[in-house]
């Protein structure tokens, strides 16, 4: 009796199983889905089994995959688009910042002053104060600022606040003391120290300058990890399910995988070398990219950086800028050393995403991308992040080319006041120019580069199909000509994005067999008027068909 009885028992015993199996773990029922792949709507629900999607159509269709444990989200209606994907951005900054002083807004020096000081009456004499989002073309004085009144007003903590774009900084007098910033201080190749009139520096470090920042006390890993965690709430609230870190170091990377194999990392991340590292960049052309089987983690680029920020006139131009005659930016890597390090890119499995924001920057990127190519190459994924001020013929090498287009909508919205002053009328006719990069038949992967800019990607929507400022300013977008279709500019943010990361075969779209990252709205983010994009309720995240974020819970 034994003998027989035991085989049966397995196969009771596996009964169960087998039939869980072929339920779903989640159900969305009753509505409105944009599948990204393919145009239009999809009215009904979504199965997602073992983290992917098993079915995608009517309500009637979903019975089947409906058992006792499956979680059935009733939708009344509501909208679900896939995961947001940040195609460009700064998770770990994005966990600091949070944590430090947060100047965006500030309407004056005095009111930055202000907010550190705060900071500062809170904090143990002697501690570093830093933070992040002064700019000066907010103030109604549109100088850099100079340090003497902060360090009247903060004399006994070294201080370091970036400007919005990270390509300068403000220091006091403690802190210049500390990293030996004087009057001997010699300007580095892609970098300058701002001076005043009688040679002495005035506080604001620009690019490779703020260099002299290595002298402040690294983060334990332990402070970057309570960070990328950060960051990732702060992103997952907003609908992102797939984020990038742009530019990492070895240390960061500990980080990172340390999350992941503790399996406390709730985002999907994507990390690019930083390519200013040459002992980082030879260990991983040997080691070779790191490819998690779950997409929740890779490394496979490098984050290079051809020259500085618009805003703080870094950004290197062909012909001067034309409020500052004389000046034609900063390049801080040359083409003969982009291109080498491309090459070594390219050999060993990996894609280069170069920031570049002026003309002869972008100009300087694609010649090097050419000289490692020979021939087009679209299957490398070569990127050129931000392409913000390019010539019109640029536009086009650089979709003949197969380079992608890592742009970001509200930089477009952000500078507006003050770009065309930077660059004048002609050259501003190829600058934030997305409809151009697609006529030309070039890829968009849209992004927003947080911290530099907010982290919601509503917000990054609406710029895309508006051009205009949250008031609605100007009422039909600045340089309409260049303005998204909602349909563009979600495919921008899911699936194109998807594409720049190599990643389009298990995210950016909703499809049966990848993975269920998606999104509930709790209104058509897509169909409602353009003005209410920014205030759509993100209802519902949802990474590899875990709720990761609920509207109301405590998830």
């Amino acid at each position: 009796m034994t003998r027989v009885a035991l085989p049966i028992v397995l196969l009771a015993l596996t009964a169960v199983p087998i039939r869980a199996q072929e339920t779903a773990e989640l159900v969305l029922r009753g509505g409105r889905f944009y599948p990204v792949s393919t145009p239009g709507v999809v009215e009904g629900g979504l199965a997602v089994r073992d983290g992917r999607i098993v079915y995608l159509g009517d309500d009637a269709g979903l019975s089947a995959h409906v058992g006792a444990d499956t979680r059935v989200v009733e939708l009344d209606g509501r909208t679900v688009t896939p995961g947001l994907i940040d195609a460009h951005s700064h998770l770990q900054s994005l966990g600091a910042a949070l944590e430090r002083v947060d100047l965006v807004g500030s309407a004056s020096y005095a009111e930055v002053i202000e907010r550190i000081r705060e900071r500062a009456d809170a904090t143990p004499v002697g501690e570093w104060i830093q933070g992040r989002g002064w700019d000066q073309n907010d103030w109604q004085e549109k100088a850099f600022p100079h340090h003497g009144a902060l360090s009247d007003a903060v004399p006994d903590h070294p201080v370091w606040v970036n400007r919005v774009d990270g390509h300068a900084a403000l220091l006091n007098a403690r802190a210049m003391d500390l990293l030996g910033v004087s009057s001997a201080s010699v300007d580095p190749i892609g970098g300058r120290f701002e001076r005043d009139g009688a040679g002495e520096p005035t506080g604001v470090l620009v690019d490779m300058a703020m260099s002299v920042g290595s002298g402040i006390p690294a983060a334990e890993r332990e402070e970057h990890e309570r960070q990328i965690v950060a960051g990732a709430r702060h992103c997952l609230e907003r609908g992102l399910t797939t984020v990038t870190e742009m530019g990492i170091s070895q240390e960061m990377f500990r980080a990172y995988r340390g999350l992941r194999q503790r399996g406390e990392l709730p985002i999907r991340a994507a990390l690019f070398l930083s390519g200013d590292d040459a002992a980082l960049l030879d260990h991983w052309f040997d080691r070779g990219p790191e490819i998690d089987a779950e997409a929740r983690l890779q490394v496979r680029g490098v984050k290079l950086y051809s020259d500085g920020a618009l805003g703080s006139r870094g950004a290197a131009l062909v012909e001067p800028y034309a409020d500052d005659p004389g000046n034609i930016g900063l390049l801080i890597t040359g083409g003969d050393e982009m291109a080498e390090i491309c090459e070594r890119a390219l050999e060993s499995g990996f894609q280069v995403a170069t920031h570049a924001i002026g003309d002869r920057g972008n100009l300087v990127t694609l010649d090097a991308f050419e000289r490692c190519f020979e021939e087009p190459r679209p299957e490398a994924r070569f990127r050129i992040e931000h392409a913000q001020i390019m010539r019109l013929n640029d536009i086009e090498r650089m979709a003949r080319l197969g380079v992608i287009a890592s742009m970001q909508p509200t930089h477009a919205t952000s500078d507006m006041p003050w770009a065309e002053d930077r660059v004048g009328g002609h050259r501003i006719l190829g600058g934030y120019a997305w409809r151009r990069v697609l006529d030309a038949g070039g890829r968009l992967a849209l992004g927003s580069d947080f911290p530099v800019e907010s982290a919601d990607p509503r917000l990054g929507l609406y710029s895309a199909v508006t051009r205009s400022d949250l008031e609605g300013e100007p009422a039909d977008g600045w340089y309409p000509a260049e303005l998204l279709t909602r349909e563009e500019a979600l495919r921008g943010f899911t699936l194109d994005a998807a594409h720049s990361l190599f990643l389009e075969d298990e995210i950016g779209s909703l499809e049966v067999g990848k993975r269920a990252d998606l999104v509930v709205f709790a209104s058509d983010i897509v169909g409602v008027p353009v003005a209410d994009i920014p205030g759509v309720e993100v209802d519902m995240t949802v990474v590899d068909g875990e709720i990761v974020f609920e509207r109301g819970s405590d998830r």
